[in-house]
């Protein structure tokens, strides 16, 4: 559902939009002046915000520049009754993504908003892109006539078309994350992407911020926004490998996500979500490690919905 923040100082057309985009479908709140409506940007996540230019106190292009100063700021349409050339070039100067004129269709103000929603959509999965590893494609396939390998191949065509949690155990150099890949391309999650990150590669705080992203400033070395694996493969498959090396501090954080789809960036207060089927790979005895406190009995049986054992 597209979330979407109306600020306009007229109630009577906040009413309206609120009945009426609602009834469409969209998820509306709405404020009546700009610090209310940076105050809510701030604390929650919008997708779309429309926004009047004449408003008392703060005018609309005062807070467009604060809102496109947030992090992850949303996408901003631009609603105003005294239309001119100048606040419309104005509007878009300071980021705005459409400028509409009052009065106007809802029919067309209900496209503008799904154009808006899905062109952020589609900007924070091209910046996730630039920085994750990304396969559209395998270039290697499962080979091998073997019984058990034949019995892995009937196993990938039997849970492939489900969204379960798969758990791919085997040793090392067995092939576990081609049996992933093989997963995703019999998936009704083909057509998306396909990611993949190993837990044994970086330390804690960097496998948190590979799988939820950060927030400018968090850290260090952390000069802009960094969108998160699993906001890249919204929609599609995340692998994650070598899961028995999760830190157990983050193992917590991995349930939320799986269970509710939830997940907050490294330094940020804002909840965000993401629709992911989660694959996890090991070579590690996972019921072991349970028993000896290193890893949650709980995400254990989150991840083993279906375990699929790799032969030597």
């Amino acid at each position: 559902m597209i979330k979407v923040l109306a600020v306009d100082d007229e109630e009577p057309f906040r009413r309206l939009l609120k009945k009426e985009l609602t009834r469409k479908g969209f998820l509306l709140e709405t404020a009546s002046e700009g610090e209310t409506a940076l105050g809510m940007i701030e604390a929650n996540t919008f997708d779309v915000v429309l926004l009047d230019i004449l408003m008392p106190g703060m005018d609309g292009i005062s807070l467009l520049k604060k809102i496109n100063g947030t992090a992850s700021p949303p996408r901003i349409i631009v609603l105003t009754g005294k239309a001119t050339v100048e606040t419309a070039v104005e509007a878009m100067k300071n980021g705005a993504y459409d400028y509409m004129t009052k009065p106007f269709k809802l029919d067309e103000l209900e496209l503008a908003l799904k154009r808006a929603y899905e062109f952020k959509r589609l900007s924070i999965k091209s910046e996730a892109l630039e920085q994750e590893l990304v396969r559209h494609e395998a270039s290697h396939e499962l080979v091998g006539q073997s019984e058990p390998m034949l019995e892995i191949r009937r196993l990938i065509k039997k849970v492939a078309p489900s969204d379960s949690t798969v758990l791919i155990t085997g040793e090392s150099g067995t092939g576990k994350e081609l049996v992933a890949n093989s997963i995703w391309k019999n998936s009704k999650r083909s057509n998306a992407l396909f990611t993949a990150l190993n837990c044994a590669t970086l330390s804690e705080q960097l496998i948190e911020s590979e799988l939820f992203g950060h927030e400018k400033g968090s850290f260090t070395t952390a000069y802009k926004t960094k969108y998160g694996i699993v906001e890249a493969a919204d929609k599609g498959t995340l692998l994650l490998d070598e899961i028995g090396e999760l830190p157990v501090e983050l193992q917590p954080k991995l349930l939320r996500f799986m269970d509710s789809g939830e997940f907050r960036r490294v330094g940020g207060n804002k909840t965000h979500t993401a629709d992911v089927r989660v694959i996890a790979s090991t070579n590690r005895n996972l019921s072991e490690m349970v028993a000896g406190g290193k890893f949650r009995e709980d995400l254990f049986y989150r991840l083993n919905v279906i375990n699929l054992v790799v032969p030597p």
